[in-house]
């Protein structure tokens, strides 16, 4: 099973916290097969927004939740 990876985004009210403020415009860039693809997709997500202090791109590791015991190796 690939460790899936989602990349999202959005408005947040704080910029240094991850609440969303509208959970209906939360950009969903993708889901991803491994962390590095992930990371190029965040990253260039997040370069497009980085004059706007209030906008916010996360990687979330799916397979974390999807498969809590799966082994990182």
């Amino acid at each position: 099973m690939p460790k899936l990876h989602l990349v999202m985004g959005g408005r947040v009210k704080d910029p240094q916290g991850l609440d969303f403020v509208d959970l209906k415009a939360i950009d969903l860039v993708g889901v991803f097969p491994d962390y590095a693809t992930a990371e190029d997709a965040w990253r260039s997500a997040a370069q497009r927004t980085v004059d706007d202090a209030e906008m916010r791109y996360v990687i979330v590791h799916m397979h974390k939740l999807l498969e809590p015991d799966m082994p990182e190796a």
